[in-house]
């Protein structure tokens, strides 16, 4: 799994300027979510062949009593508990605060890999100016100018070195066993994940056994159903084989993020209590972004009536319209109800998420939907689509090659993924459409 970095510091030393620029993104995850700090972000970063996911955290005071204060430190101290690697952020130019010296008291007391920098450290010299943050006794000071890009390139690398992660291997996807799938449950707090989780592994007789992940305390529990080997990437806090299993006291999304990049199907769960609620709508929209295999259950369905049941239904296509693709399940996991179809559901996802689809097939359909239905002309342009060929898989990629494509519409588009869903069965798959067009070597004017 992806390791995860928190930024933790004092208010204004730059943090989310360095946020950014770990992420290269401003639009990274925001978790505008109950029970978090609307300052608290998270989003992806990459270096190399090497992807992290960093944590930015509002301005930490360890010894917050009261007020956005005291929930602003108990969210940092949240992040700096799920996190592998904290990066203590500093003032360069406004020196050592007494604010400073608590939070690296209390980050010593952890004893958890930390690295301490110096933002706002351009032009200045290492050895005079610097010298004074030695005394937070956090070891060697790193300077860096998150506003500039200094630095910053020697602080994920030391990070990295840190938690000793070798340098990824490109053949490691291929040495795992193809028939293994990867299922991550989300959803958000109290929808029943534990529960879930309990009944499939006690009540079914599961062969299960623990497998701590890379990151603390992910742990992923193999088992088998009906000959077909799973691997659950949980995002409840199952804890220890032999203790009880119980969801984390606050809604971790850092596990969910990790959970659904490591698996091939994401099961998203929904509370029929509850309805879609935004949490829901931001986790779907995550799902789809990362080009999971998903399958939606609404749990709790025994505790509603006939007319919350309508209600909810239409919440669900309306809220949920982007994952229109994804098999539907009405599940009670408390009461073991609907539980059998919903494994059938994830197996199809999942084949569905690595089908093959030859190029002589797709060229043929996409040809069978032109002549059924030709693509808008755009001015002078018509789009001609001649060929198609199958350009990736988890999730299918289709790349389509011809003239003038650029002009080919979204509805045009939808209209040409219905008819390759239809002939490939893709169900619970999301399903990706390239328009590649042909360079005209005489566009230029070159001959002239």
């Amino acid at each position: 799994m992806k390791p995860v970095i928190a930024l933790v510091g004092r208010p204004n030393v730059g943090k989310s300027t360095l946020f950014n620029r770990l992420t290269k993104s401003r639009d990274a995850i925001v978790a505008d979510f109950a029970g978090l700090t609307r300052d608290r972000h998270y989003g992806n970063g990459r270096q190399g062949r090497h992807e992290y996911i960093v944590v930015d955290t509002g301005g930490f005071e360890p010894d917050a009593s009261a007020g956005i204060y005291r929930e602003m430190a108990k969210q940092t101290q949240q992040a700096v508990a799920e996190a592998d690697v904290v990066f203590f952020v500093v003032d360069a130019r406004a020196g050592v605060s007494a604010q400073d010296h608590d939070i690296a008291k209390y980050l010593r007391r952890l004893s958890k890999p930390c690295i301490l920098i110096a933002n706002k450290a351009e032009g200045m010299v290492e050895g005079v100016q610097l010298a004074e943050f030695y005394e937070l006794g956090l070891g060697a000071v790193v300077p860096v100018s998150a506003a500039h890009g200094q630095g910053i390139r020697g602080l994920v690398d030391a990070a990295f070195g840190l938690l000793e992660i070798p340098e990824p291997d490109e053949e490691d996807g291929a040495q795992e066993s193809p028939d293994v799938i990867k299922l991550a449950v989300a959803g958000r707090p109290n929808v029943g994940k534990s529960t879930l989780i309990n009944t499939w592994l006690g009540e079914e007789r599961l062969v299960a056994f623990d497998m701590p992940g890379t990151t603390r305390d992910a742990i992923s529990v193999p088992f088998e159903r009906n000959g077909q080997k799973f691997e659950l990437i949980d995002t409840a806090g199952l804890r220890r084989k032999g203790r009880v299993f119980e969801a984390i006291e606050k809604f971790s999304v850092v596990k969910t993020l990790q959970a659904i990049e490591s698996s091939d199907v994401v099961l998203l769960l929904l509370d029929a209590t509850q309805g879609v609620t935004d949490q829901d709508a931001h986790i779907a929209g995550y799902v789809l972004e990362s080009g999971r295999a998903v399958v939606i259950a609404v749990n709790k369905w025994d505790a509603v009536d006939d007319y919350q049941r309508q209600l909810l239904e239409r919440s669900i296509e309306s809220r949920l319209s982007f994952l229109k693709f994804a098999s539907l399940h009405f599940i009670s996991a408390k009461k073991r109800q609907g539980l059998g179809p919903l494994w059938a559901s994830i197996v199809q996802a999942y084949k569905a998420a690595n089908c093959k689809m030859p190029t002589p097939v797709l060229t043929r359909l996409l040809l069978e939907a032109v002549q059924f239905q030709s693509p808008q002309r755009a001015g002078m342009f018509r789009p001609k689509l001649r060929y198609a060929h199958q350009g990736g898989m988890n999730p299918p990629v289709i790349v389509i090659h011809g003239n003038s494509l650029e002009h080919v519409t979204a509805a045009y588009k939808r209209f040409l993924e219905g008819r390759f869903r239809k002939e490939f069965d893709l169900v619970g798959t999301p399903l990706r459409i390239e328009m590649k067009t042909s360079h005209n070597p005489f566009k230029e004017g070159d001959g002239a």
